[in-house]
Formats: C-alpha cells, sequence, structure tokens
C-alpha cells in the first residue's frame, strides 16, 4: 500500500517538476530567438559598418530579418557604395584564398611524394631485374595509375565541401516537405467527403498544411543561402587563386596563353563555377524526387502513370533539340551583331566626312541591311522559342490527360474521384520542376567541368624559382655577379644566353650594347630573375628598380605611377620630375600631375610613358638600377637631358649600380663600362677607350651605327610619336608655321620629309596623330586657353537613371510593339487562362460525377471535352507567343530604325560634345536589350501575373469568403515588392560597376608583371586584387541577400493563400463538394512559385525599360534641316559659274560660344583660285564648314551662283559642293565603295580618276583591283595613299566649286605636289578654295585672303599683298618666301 502511495506522490513530484522544466525551455527557447550583445570582454569590432548577420538571432536569420534595414534604405533613396555593409570575415578574399590555396598546395605535394614514390619503386625493380616477370609489368601498370596530376576539385571540395554541404541537409528536408501537402490534400478532399467528421480535425489539417508550407520556405532559402554564399566564394577563391598565380608563373607558361585567355578564366569559368553551385544539389535531389513523386503517384493510380511519365521524358529531348538550334542561331545573330556594331563605329568615327560628301543614304542602307538580317535570325529564334513555351506550359496538362485517359480506359471500374485527379495533379506539379532541371544541370556540370580543365591546367603551369637570383651572398665591393651562366626562356627552348661572366662592382655605370636581338633585354630579365637558369651562379646584391623597354603604367593617377606605392616626399617627389623632363608634360596634360591615366597609358605619347616609368625608378630609390632601353622612345634632346640629369655620371643616380641597355651611341664615352653582346654571348668588355683600341665587334659596331648618327645629328630628328606630337603642335595648335616661327624653308622641307617617313611607315605613329588632329579639328575656334576654368567641360557627363521607371517608358514601348497587338496580346492571355481554368473546372465536375454500379458514365465524353479545353489552352499560348515575338521584334525594328535615321540627321555639334562610346553604347546594348531581353521579360511577366490572378479567381469562386482576406494579403505583397525591387536595383548596379575593375586590373597586373616582382611589389598587388574583390562581392552579398528576403516574404503570402483557401473550405464544408475544395487547394498550392517569379520578373522589366528610354532620348535629339526641300531643289547644272558671294556673315559654333566669323563680306568670282591663310583660331576651317552649312549662319547669308544655300536642302548644297577634306577618312570596304557608295559611275570614270590621282599603278597591281579591301580606317593603305583616295573622290565627282583643307604635317611634300599639279591641271575651270598652311602653295593664286580672329585683314593678289608690308608679309618673312 505504501509503496503505490510512494508511487503516486513520486508521480506528481515527477509531474510537477517536468512542467517546470518544460517551461523554462520554452521560455530558454523564445529567448534564444531574440539577439545578444556580445560578452563584456570580446574584442572591438572597430569595423565601420559591420554586417547585422553575425549579431542577429537564431529566427532573425531563418527568415531574414536582419536585412529588413537595408531595404527601408533602398526604398527611401538610391543606395551608395558607403550604404554596403562589410562583408563576414570567412566570406573576404583573405581567409579563402589561404585556405584554398594550402589546400591546393597540399594536394601538389601529395602528387609529388607520390610520384616520387613510383620513380623509386621503379628504380628498386631495375636493380633486382631478374627476369621479365609478370610483377614487373603490374607495376608499370600501377605506376599510370599513380603518376596523376594534382585535381584542383579535391582542393575545392575540401574547402568548400563542409559548408555546401549544410545547404544539401537543408534541400533533404525541403524535398521531403514538399510531399507531405498533396497528402494533407487528400485528407482535406476526404475530410470534406465525410460529412460527419468532426470540424477540428479540418481546421488542424488547415494548419498543418500552413505550417508545412512555412517550413518548407524557409528550408529552400535556407539552402539556397548555402549555395550562394558557396558560389560567391568559390568565385573569390578561383579569382585569387589565379591571380597570385599570374604573378608568378614563367614566361613559357605565359606565352602559352594570352592576357585575354587568363582573364577569360576569371571572368568566365569562375563565374560558371557560380552559376553551377544553384544547381549543383538537383543532381541528387531530382532523381529522388522524382522518384517519390512516381510512389506516390503509383499509389494513387497504378500502372496508368506509367502513361504520363512517358509524355514527360519525350518532352525532354525535344526541349534540348529546340535548344541546341536556339543556341546555333544565337552565334549567327552574334556574328550580324558584331559587324553592325563595327559598321556603327567607323560611320560615326568618320561622320563629317559622310555630311560633307552628303553619303548618309547609302551607309544607313547598310546598316539596315545587316539589322535586317540580324532581325531575321532573331524572328527564327523567337519562333523557336514560343514554340518550346508551348511546350513547358502544356506539358503538365498533356501529362495529366495522357494519364487520367489511360485510368479511366484500363478498367470500368477504375473511377476518377476528386481525391485521385487533384492529389495526382499536385504531385504532377511538384515532378515538372526536377524534370525540366535535370537536362539543364547536366550541361552546366560539362560545361563547367571544362572550365575546371582549363583552371587546373593554368594552376599547374611552371612558376619562377625564386632563388635563381642569389641575394645574400655575393663577392665585397661588387653588386652583380654572373659566373658561368647560362638562361633559356623556358626549359624547352634552347638558351639565349650562354657562358656569361660579369662582374659589376657597387655604383659602376655599365652599358650594354649589341645588335637587334642579340639578347640584351634578356640579360636584364635574367637579373632580375625571369628567365630559366640552366646552369652557372647569379647574385644581385640590394633592391632593384626596372625599367622596361616598354614602358608598363597602371591605370591611376601620373603621381600614383611614380609614388608606386611608397609614401609622398614633396621635394624628393618635384626634383623627380625635374630631371625625368615631365615638368612641361604636366602643363599640358588637363589635371596636372592628378591626371587620371588611361589603361595602357593610353592618353600619354610613347615618350611620355618611358619618362613616367623612370620616374618611378628614380623615385624607388633603389640600390640597382635595370634600364631596358630607356632612351629608345624619347627624342634626342630630351634624350641627352635624361642622361646628363639622370643615368650619367654626374645625374640623379650617381653612386648607384645602373646597368644601361642602349642603341645610342652618343653616351657611350661616358659610361665605366661596356658590355658587348652577340648572339647570347659577350664577346668582349671594358672601357669605351679599350674597346675602341681592340678593334673588334664593338669597332664594327660603332662604325655601322655612327654614320646614321652623324645624319641624325644634322638635321631635327622627328622619328619619334613623341615629336610627331610635337610637331602636329607646332603646326596646329600654336601657330602655323606660317605665322611668326623663324623656320627656314629648308629645314622645314627636311622635317616634314622626316614626317612623312613616319606616315608612311603607319604603326603607332598615325593614329596618335589623327586623335592629336582631331582634338583641333573639334575646338579649332576656341582660342587654346580654355583649361583655366575647369567647369566648361566639352563633353558632358552621362546621367544614370535612378528611382522608378516613368509609366511614358511603357508606353513609348507599346507604342512601339503597335497599340492593338499589345492589346491582342493581353486579351490572348486572358483567353489561354480561361480555357486552363476551364479544363480544371470541368475535370472537378468529371470528378464530383455519381458513381453508379462502381463506375462512372459517359467518360468518353468527358475526356473528349478535357482535352478540347486543354489543346485550346496550347493553341492560344502558341498564338500569344508568337504574337508577343511579332510584336517584340516589330519595336525593336522601330525603335533601331528611328534611332539610326536620327543619328544620322543629328548635327556636328553633337557629335563633338558626345563621346562616340556613348552612342555606340545606345547601339550595343541598349538595342540588344530591346531585342532579346525585354520580350522575354515580358513573356514570363504576363504568364505569372495573369496565373496569379487566375488563382485568386478560382479561390474566390469556390469559396467567396476569401476575397475579404485578399486585400491585406495584397497590400502586404505590393509593400514587399515595392521595397525590393528598389533596393534590388541599385544592389545591381552597384554590383556590375564595381566588377569591371577587378578585370581591368588584373589585365595590367598580367603585362606588368615582371616590373612588379622587380620592385618586389607582389605583395601589395595582391591586397589591392583582393580588396577590388571584396568591394564587388560586398555589393553581390546583399544582392544574393535581397533575393532570400523577398522570397520568404513573397512565399509566406502564398502560404497564408493556401491556409485560408483550406480554412474557408473547412468553414463552408456543407455546402461544397469535393471537387471544387480539390480545384480551389490544388490551385494555391502552386501559386507561390508564380509570386516569387512575378515579383522577379517586375524588377526585371523595370531595370530593362530603361533601354527604352535612352534610345527614345537619343532618337529625339535636335536634327539639322532636311536632307531635300520639296519645289526648292536647285537647277541640275547648278553651280555653273562657281560664283561665291558672303553677305554680312556671322557663326558661331555652339550656342554660349563666340561667334567665329563676325560680319564677312566677301566675292569671288568664277573659276578664281582663292588661298586662304592666318592664325589658328582665325576662322579658316570654319568657311568650309560654312559653305557646307555643317555650321548654321547667325546672320547674313551666303549665296552660290545667285541662290541663297539656306533655302535648299542640304544635300542638294553638299553634294553639289566638291572638298578634300584634311584628314583621310577611309570606310572598310572595297575601294570602289569609297571612291562612289551610290554606284553612280562606270567603270572607266573610276579609273579615269584613279590614273589622274597617280593611283592606278597601286590599284591595278593589287589582284582584286577596284575590289581591293580597305581595312577599318584604311589601315592598309599608307596615309599619302588615303590622301590620294580623296583627291580621286574629288576628281569623280568634279563640281564647278573645289575646297581643299590643306592637310598640316602628316602628308609628305611629294603626295602633296601630286595633289597641287593634279588640282591645278584638272580644275582649271573651277573655283578653287584652298585653306592653306604652307604658304609656297598658294603664291601663284589669284587673290589671297588673310583671316584675323574671324575678319577680313587683307584681301587681295599675293603680289599687292607682300608689297604693302601687312601681315601676309609678316608671314611670307617667316616662311622664308619674300
Amino acid at each position: 500500500m505504501t509503496t503505490t502511495q510512494q508511487g503516486h506522490a513520486n508521480e506528481r513530484f515527477r509531474f510537477t517538476t517536468f512542467c517546470m522544466y518544460f517551461a523554462l525551455i520554452i521560455i530558454e527557447l523564445i529567448l534564444s530567438c531574440f539577439k545578444e550583445k556580445p560578452p563584456f570582454f570580446s574584442p572591438v569590432n572597430t569595423d565601420p559598418n559591420p554586417c547585422p548577420e553575425s549579431a542577429s538571432g537564431f529566427l532573425s536569420r531563418l527568415t531574414f530579418w536582419w536585412f529588413t534595414s537595408m531595404a527601408i534604405l533602398g526604398y527611401k533613396r538610391p543606395l551608395e557604395d558607403k550604404d554596403l555593409w562589410s562583408l563576414n570575415e570567412d566570406d573576404t578574399s583573405k581567409i579563402i584564398v589561404q585556405r584554398l590555396s594550402k589546400e591546393w598546395d597540399k594536394e601538389k605535394a601529395e602528387c609529388k611524394q607520390k610520384e616520387d614514390v613510383t620513380y623509386m619503386k621503379k628504380s628498386n625493380h631495375a636493380l633486382n631485374h631478374v627476369g621479365d616477370g609478370p610483377e614487373e609489368a603490374e607495376v608499370l601498370i600501377r605506376d599510370k595509375k599513380r603518376n596523376r596530376k594534382p585535381s584542383f576539385l579535391k582542393a575545392l571540395l575540401r574547402t568548400f565541401g563542409p559548408y555546401f554541404l549544410i545547404g544539401s541537409f537543408f534541400k533533404l528536408i525541403q524535398d521531403l516537405l514538399a510531399f507531405i501537402n498533396p497528402q494533407l490534400l487528400s485528407a482535406l478532399i476526404g475530410f470534406i467527403k465525410n460529412k460527419d467528421a468532426p470540424a477540428w480535425w479540418g481546421f488542424s489539417i488547415a494548419a498543418l498544411m500552413f505550417v508545412c508550407a512555412v517550413l518548407q520556405t524557409l528550408a529552400v532559402h535556407q539552402h539556397f543561402q548555402y549555395c550562394f554564399v558557396t558560389g560567391m566564394r568559390l568565385r573569390t577563391g578561383i579569382t585569387g587563386v589565379i591571380y597570385r598565380k599570374s604573378l608568378v608563373i614563367t614566361n613559357s607558361a605565359k606565352r602559352s596563353s594570352t592576357v585575354g585567355e587568363i582573364v577569360n578564366l576569371m571572368s568566365v569559368d569562375a563565374q560558371r563555377f557560380m552559376d553551377l553551385m544553384i544547381f549543383l544539389n538537383m543532381l541528387w535531389s531530382a532523381p529522388l524526387q522524382i522518384f517519390l513523386a512516381l510512389c506516390f503517384l503509383w499509389q494513387e493510380l497504378g500502372a496508368s502513370v506509367l502513361a504520363g511519365v512517358a509524355v514527360m521524358v519525350l518532352l525532354v529531348p525535344f526541349n534540348s533539340a529546340i535548344a541546341m538550334k536556339t543556341r546555333a542561331f544565337q552565334v549567327e545573330q552574334m556574328r550580324y551583331k558584331d559587324s553592325r556594331i563595327k559598321l556603327m563605329n567607323e560611320i560615326l568615327g568618320g561622320i563629317k566626312v559622310l555630311k560633307l560628301y552628303a553619303w548618309e543614304p547609302s551607309f544607313s542602307e547598310k546598316v539596315l541591311e545587316i539589322r535586317k538580317n540580324e532581325l531575321r535570325v532573331l524572328k527564327k529564334s523567337a519562333y523557336l522559342n514560343s514554340v518550346s513555351t508551348v511546350a513547358w506550359i502544356s506539358a503538365p496538362f498533356l501529362v495529366s490527360l495522357t494519364t487520367f485517359a489511360v485510368y479511366v480506359s484500363v478498367g470500368e471500374k477504375n473511377v476518377l474521384d476528386a481525391e485521385k485527379a487533384f492529389v495526382s495533379l499536385s504531385l504532377f506539379n511538384i515532378l515538372k520542376f526536377p524534370l525540366s532541371m535535370l537536362p539543364q544541370v547536366i550541361s552546366s556540370i560539362v560545361q563547367t567541368s571544362v572550365s575546371l580543365k582549363r583552371i587546373q591546367q593554368f594552376l599547374s603551369h611552371d612558376e619562377l624559382d625564386p632563388n635563381c637570383v642569389e641575394t645574400k651572398v655575393i663577392a665585397p665591393g661588387s653588386a652583380i655577379s654572373v659566373t658561368n651562366a647560362a638562361f633559356s626562356w623556358g626549359k624547352e627552348l634552347k638558351p639565349s644566353l650562354k657562358d656569361i661572366n660579369l662582374l659589376v662592382p657597387s655604383g659602376a655605370l655599365v652599358a650594354v650594347v649589341g645588335h637587334v636581338g642579340c639578347g640584351k633585354s634578356s640579360l636584364v630579365s635574367a637579373l632580375l630573375g625571369e628567365m630559366e637558369k640552366l646552369e652557372g651562379e647569379v647574385a644581385v646584391k640590394g633592391s632593384v628598380a626596372y625599367v622596361p623597354q616598354q614602358a608598363w603604367i597602371q591605370n591611376a593617377t601620373l603621381k600614383d605611377n611614380i609614388l608606386f606605392g611608397q609614401a609622398l616626399n614633396e621635394q624628393k617627389y618635384q626634383s623627380v620630375l625635374e630631371v625625368c623632363a615631365l615638368k612641361t608634360d604636366l602643363e599640358v596634360l588637363p589635371g596636372g600631375d592628378r591626371t587620371e591615366i588611361g589603361e595602357k597609358g593610353i592618353n600619354l605619347s610613347g615618350g611620355q610613358r618611358q619618362r613616367v616609368s623612370l620616374a618611378r625608378a628614380v623615385y624607388s630609390n633603389s640600390d640597382i638600377y635595370l634600364l631596358d632601353d630607356p632612351l629608345s622612345a624619347v627624342d634626342s634632346h630630351v634624350a641627352k637631358h635624361i642622361f646628363d640629369k639622370v643615368i650619367g655620371p654626374d645625374g640623379a643616380l650617381k653612386g648607384k649600380t645602373r646597368i644601361l641597355v642602349t642603341h645610342s651611341i652618343s653616351f657611350l664615352p661616358q659610361v665605366d663600362h661596356i658590355v658587348v653582346l652577340v648572339d647570347g654571348k659577350i664577346s668582349e668588355m671594358g672601357s669605351y677607350q679599350d674597346l675602341l683600341k681592340q678593334n673588334k665587334a664593338f669597332a664594327e659596331f660603332l662604325r655601322n651605327y655612327a654614320l646614321d648618327d652623324d645624319i641624325a645629328e644634322d638635321e631635327p630628328t622627328m622619328l619619334e610619336d613623341e615629336e610627331v606630337l610635337l610637331a602636329e603642335d607646332t603646326l596646329s595648335i600654336h601657330t602655323d608655321l606660317a605665322d611668326n616661327e623663324p623656320v627656314t624653308n629648308e629645314v622645314r622641307k627636311q622635317f616634314l620629309r622626316q614626317l612623312s617617313v613616319i606616315s608612311s611607315e603607319g604603326g603607332e605613329c598615325p593614329n596618335k596623330m589623327s586623335t592629336k588632329r582631331k582634338v583641333c579639328e573639334k575646338k579649332p575656334a576656341e582660342p587654346p586657353l580654355p583649361r583655366k576654368n575647369p567647369n566648361e567641360k566639352l563633353i558632358q557627363a552621362e546621367t544614370t537613371e535612378t528611382g522608378t521607371v516613368k509609366l511614358t517608358v511603357f508606353w513609348q514601348y507599346m507604342k512601339a510593339v503597335g497599340p492593338v497587338i499589345s492589346l491582342v496580346v493581353c486579351l490572348l492571355y486572358c483567353c489561354q487562362n480561361a480555357a486552363a481554368i476551364g479544363a480544371n473546372v470541368w475535370l472537378s465536375d468529371w470528378t464530383n460525377e455519381a458513381v453508379i454500379n462502381g463506375t462512372q458514365q459517359n467518360t468518353a465524353m468527358r475526356i473528349g471535352v478535357y482535352a478540347a479545353l486543354g489543346l485550346l489552352q496550347a493553341l492560344i499560348v502558341l498564338i500569344s507567343s508568337f504574337t508577343l515575338a511579332m510584336g517584340g521584334i516589330n519595336a525593336a525594328r522601330t525603335l533601331h530604325a528611328a534611332l539610326l535615321e536620327n543619328k544620322f540627321h543629328t548635327p556636328q555639334s553633337f557629335y563633338d560634345t558626345t563621346p562616340t562610346g556613348r552612342i555606340i553604347n545606345r547601339f550595343s546594348k541598349d538595342i540588344y536589350v530591346i531585342d532579346e531581353v525585354i520580350p522575354q521579360t515580358i513573356l514570363m511577366f504576363l504568364g505569372t501575373l495573369f496565373t496569379s490572378l487566375s488563382t485568386t479567381i478560382v479561390i474566390i469562386a469556390s469559396t467567396p469568403l476569401f476575397a475579404v482576406v485578399i486585400v491585406p494579403l495584397a497590400i502586404l505583397y505590393f509593400f514587399v515588392q515595392r521595397f525590393y525591387i528598389a533596393t534590388s536595383r541599385q544592389l545591381k548596379r552597384l554590383e556590375s560597376v564595381s566588377r569591371s575593375p577587378i578585370y581591368s586590373h588584373f589585365s595590367e597586373t598580367v603585362s606588368g608583371a615582371s616590373v612588379i616582382r622587380a620592385y618586389r611589389r607582389v605583395k601589395s598587388f595582391v591586397d589591392i586584387n583582393d580588396l577590388k574583390m571584396d568591394e564587388n562581392q560586398k555589393s553581390y552579398y546583399p544582392n544574393i541577400v535581397s533575393n532570400r528576403w523577398l522570397g520568404i516574404r513573397v512565399e509566406f503570402v502564398g502560404s497564408c493563400i493556401v491556409f485560408f483557401a483550406a480554412l474557408f473550405a473547412v468553414i463552408g464544408k456543407n455546402n461544397l463538394n469535393a471537387g471544387l475544395v480539390g480545384l480551389s487547394v490544388s490551385y494555391a498550392l502552386q501559386v507561390t512559385l508564380s509570386l516569387n517569379w512575378m515579383v522577379r520578373m517586375t524588377s526585371e522589366l523595370e531595370t530593362n525599360i530603361v533601354a527604352v528610354e535612352r534610345i527614345k532620348e537619343y532618337s529625339e535629339t535636335e536634327t539639322e534641316a532636311p536632307w531635300t526641300i520639296e519645289g526648292k531643289s536647285p537647277p541640275e547644272d547648278w553651280p555653273s559659274k562657281g560664283e561665291l558671294e558672303f553677305v554680312n556673315y556671322s557663326v558661331r559654333y555652339r550656342k554660349g560660344l563666340d561667334l567665329v566669323l563676325k560680319g564677312l563680306n566677301l566675292q569671288v568670282r568664277g573659276g578664281e583660285k582663292i588661298g586662304i591663310v592666318g592664325r589658328t583660331g582665325a576662322g579658316k576651317s570654319s568657311m568650309t564648314l560654312c559653305l557646307f552649312r555643317i555650321l548654321e549662319a547667325v546672320k547674313g547669308e551666303i549665296k552660290i551662283d545667285g541662290v541663297k544655300i539656306s533655302e535648299i536642302g542640304l544635300h542638294d548644297l553638299r553634294s553639289r559642293l566638291t572638298i578634300i577634306p584634311q584628314d583621310p577618312v577611309l570606310f572598310s570596304g572595297t575601294l570602289r565603295m569609297n571612291l562612289d557608295p551610290f554606284n553612280k559611275y562606270s567603270d572607266e570614270e573610276i579609273w579615269k580618276a584613279l590614273e589622274l590621282s597617280h593611283l592606278k599603278r597601286f590599284v591595278s597591281s593589287q589582284p582584286s583591283m577596284l575590289d581591293y579591301e580597305c581595312t577599318e580606317g584604311g589601315e592598309n593603305l599608307s596615309i599619302g595613299q588615303r590622301q590620294l583616295v580623296c583627291l580621286a573622290r574629288a576628281l569623280l565627282r568634279k563640281t564647278r566649286i573645289l575646297i581643299l583643307d590643306e592637310a598640316t604635317a602628316a602628308i609628305d611634300l611629294e603626295t602633296d605636289d601630286l595633289i597641287q599639279t593634279t588640282i591645278r591641271i584638272q580644275f582649271e575651270d573651277c573655283t578653287v578654295l584652298t585653306i592653306a598652311h604652307r604658304l609656297n602653295t598658294i603664291m601663284d593664286y589669284t587673290r589671297v585672303l588673310v583671316l584675323d580672329n574671324g575678319t577680313i585683314a587683307e584681301f587681295d593678289t599675293p603680289a599687292n599683298l607682300i608689297a604693302s608690308k601687312g601681315v601676309f608679309y609678316s608671314m611670307a618673312k617667316d616662311a622664308g618666301l619674300a
């Protein structure tokens, strides 16, 4: 008895304590959901903007609540860099790359060890060699297996695998949860059928459905978070490892892969890994889902499931075939697109010439022709796409149709009731996703494995041996010692340097000389440790500064390029600028030493680059200077200055050890030692005097070079591009040669001849010159002092769109598609969804049909109608996606045509103030978006929108109570969407802005690796790369999280819809049939996906529709006067006399600038030859531009043969005047097209023109004659030949008025004389206006017009002008003509 009492008491005690314990645990659980402060003595976090994730509680992490603050901020105002959170410690490059490198090194070491072991085994075996026993063969086989390459994949798995597996675990949970809801649905339908079931049972089913949906959401987003973060870390890791590797690979390895390829490894291949991570789990999850779904389906419907599955499996190859075909189309379309952009680029480059010649229509036609082909291909791929859309949308329907049809027809007793029908429908919906994903995942894996191979190959390249140059031990008193060394550029190549013995005492200046290719640069590289040392010893004591032959300039300010990571010492810095002759250059550069230098030093001349590179070395204050021919890129007087002030015995570097590779002999007497290299061997060494006495190779070398040197000393050498720029400046920017520079005629002739040598040799110079000259053309009238006011920018910054997109833009796009088509598409979408709903309603009606003695009646009719409705839906989908595709292509066509039309009609001033890149961007990127991105996005958007709508309609129709909750849910949804879109758009923008610096910094590093290594800056460059990578990931990480945040919020709305649909079904169970409940709940179950996509698509659409706005903006810029004016065209033979009259004519370049010509009054009789001279900025070029109405008059007018030119169409005017422009512009295409783009002239006429322009010999020697292909910009013709082509154009057109804008310095005297004589003979009876830069060409003209500051200073015959001792006289005197 007592025991039982005791037991009761015990029980009671245990129960009470358990209750208390349980309560405490619950409280603990609740408390653990909140975020807690860090412990008191934890390390201080110095981070200015830490990510709240690390401090947030468990629930906040599950639901991504911690992101809300950024979403709200992004909604209030566009996010900026400073709003982004710092990366979590584990996501930073430093940590990740370190871990990955460690694993990769371990992997390499393991392989190496195994390799060594196999070698040992082999050799042992060879020793105990008895007979060719079987064991020997066995060893060899084993060897093959053993000797494996280190696998990068293993390293990746070890580094990122464990973290990724956590994500896979969540994926497993989600997969299992996905199958609970169909089971709950069947329970719910059972509950509705059973009228006596208790109400709490129904409510608990509804609650369970909700809980299950929410759990599924949480699991799937945790999974995605882990996957995306793994992907992000992979990209960081791979990029970092590749970057570090690229700094240590040998030269022979570098040769095997170009900079572009290595950058691709970083951008494309690392990106592939990132994309694969997201779907990688589908590899095991898809088969699992398919297996489970089939099991449950089998339970419901038995063997007839297989029919449905067969349909699904058949659709897979169909879809992949379509994908293959689409890819082929894409390649073809890219080809057209590239050629279109290339042509546009040329057109925009030569737009002024097109205007002067009135050639726009011909080129416009060419562009539209390419565009037509491009759109043709687009149309094909759009049709294909719509077919695959149909397959995708009607797949679930076809599957259910076949399954149900087979099920009902197989057995009389098979009854299709609500439970069976709707449970199997929801299972089929689950099946749809893994089946469509599997092929994608597999192809993605194939692509990634290719990438993996490429990365692995790059990472397995040989590295430079850091110990090949000894830096510690060296013979006393010497700085560099090389003994019996041989070097090659790669293990497999033959040595480029042999038997090198060299001792350089500290503080000596050693010159290395020899013929081209004898190994001078190789010697310098060998001392830097850049080459493979085959034998011997090299020792270099102290820090090294290196000036390579091709200067390597970073994309940073000029100052940063010189400091190169050292602290600034102002005094030292100024003196370095002084000795390197950079002071004068700084005055020319727009921002002084703060000028941002473009990639590869694009905005510096060759000489400036070389001097910056030298300045960097001098500033570094090292012990040893290796100078690889730093004087070749600068001209002779600068070279002398640099040698005296920097390198020479009294220069800034005296007392340092200097090795100077040089070609200039004049400096050799001043050096301490000379090393003569012949074919990779040192042939002799010693001082200048010693070597002269020996009379060997060196003396011969001197004799060969001294001859050239003497000649060079006599006349001003102008063979460097630097000097060309100077020449250009002297000739065209500061003064015209004929102004007041006392240059004797003879010297000038030589000078120009030198220039012609350059121009005919081509190479870098012409491009540089033309860029320089373009600058002069663009602002001819502004006096050369515009730099004082920095706010007056010639080029305005481009505006970026922030904030939401205006509705007008959508309306503009609809107008471009065609309002009717837009309406039709919307109607078709309504019909398609109506058909789908109809089919499902019919199904629910069918399931409710009474069962009479175990069978249902008229099943055939039921199946027929169901099939008809479904197929109708498929048909409508097809029609609607076709229509949409057509509309999209229409829009693309009209928008592009409008843009092109406008750009051809835009006045020249627009092109002077807008960078070409910006216009090209409209033609490439924005047109691409309109062609391909927007139609796809709209298709998806409309699809998801109507699906969501039809779901709501179905649920409200079956349970009207649902209408009450729809409003609050819609409001919640709308808010989440607005917050997300605002934030996500800006995050995407920030991400893409911070992405390109990674790649540009990388390609810069690869090209300057030897310099970086020489200055021992590898570590700091790695840090810069890590920083840039982290900057990019800093905006990428919130971007991922924003998607998770959105997903959880939106899917919660979806879960609520499921809950309320089930709940109201339970409440109104008495007046509902099972079929309707099945219908409404199964609709609700699939709504979450489309809600989620709808937000994404809205966001995409808003981001991309901006392209329409940008194109519209450029299609509506102001245009010039019309090309032809009806009823105003001049007579056919106008101008017959060639009389010109300026009446009180004034003009300015652009609004807001001063007048260039002020009240000109001037009459020219027909057939006169007029020379126009004047200082730069006097308005000479403006006169030609006015005749062609490139510039429109402010007041006054010009008459030609009595016709006011302002009253006729531009083309009528321009096609009746002939011009030979200053710089010859050719377009890529045949020579014939360049002479006669409209095919107006016969072959005979063209040959005649070529003969007169002295090109006949050249053209007839070409195999393709008139169809000779000119490359872009006419690069395959010399500048002189291009000028002659322009002359041939003039001869072909031959009108009564010829304007000759004389080329400044680019053209050689010979070509010039040819042109002048041809013009004198051929255009004898025409009026010729010549803008002269050289007075001797116009001394025999009828009259000379001297312009000064936009007014006429003098106008008379040359003889009278010289006699009157005015302005012209002083010019002629300066030119040595008077």
